[in-house]
């Protein structure tokens, strides 16, 4: 009994995807407007940042070598994961202080370590801050295109000069 249930631990283990790599509830909460939500999910957020910010080194390190010469990429790797990982403490730090700032939702950065700059999800477009359904604006068509109309073609000066008229009795 011991051994089937520790193969049907090991092989859920192996199949699942790590919590870093993925998407979490967390992330969505941070970015919530609900002040309620936002509260624990930033929290949450700045924590798992702050704590595993390291996995950026050792996840870019592997990548870089594999795609450049062993040690040119190694550098790289080095280099770049140690950019990510200042990047990934720094907004977990900003998240953990500034979570009970009401209609501030944090930097976040990327959720995949693969790239800490892309960030996914709702906070893609940091353009607008969010708006709750009530302060929603209408939504506006855009204006139809105007149809083109060909100007008639400009007259040239000879064209306009009156018509010699020749006078006969």
């Amino acid at each position: 009994m011991r051994r089937v249930m520790g193969m049907a631990a090991l092989s859920v283990l192996l199949v699942s995807q790590p919590a870093w790599a993925a998407r979490t509830q967390i992330h969505e909460a941070a970015e919530s407007p609900e002040y309620g939500r936002k509260f624990g999910g930033m929290i949450g957020r700045g924590a798992l940042n702050a704590v595993t910010c390291f996995v950026d080194v050792l996840v870019n390190v592997v990548n870089e070598t594999k795609a450049g010469p062993p040690l040119v990429g190694t550098l790289t790797g080095l280099a770049k994961g140690t950019g990510c990982g200042v990047l990934r403490l720094g907004s977990g730090a900003v998240d953990l202080v500034t979570f009970w700032v009401p209609g501030f939702n944090g930097f976040p950065v990327s959720d995949s370590y693969e790239n800490c700059l892309v960030v996914a999800g709702p906070s893609a477009s940091m353009s607008a801050p969010p708006v709750s359904p009530s302060q929603s604006a209408p939504v506006m068509a855009a204006p139809a295109p105007k149809p083109e109309a060909s100007a008639p073609p400009t007259p040239t000066p000879e064209q306009t000069k009156p018509a010699k008229r020749n006078w006969t009795k």
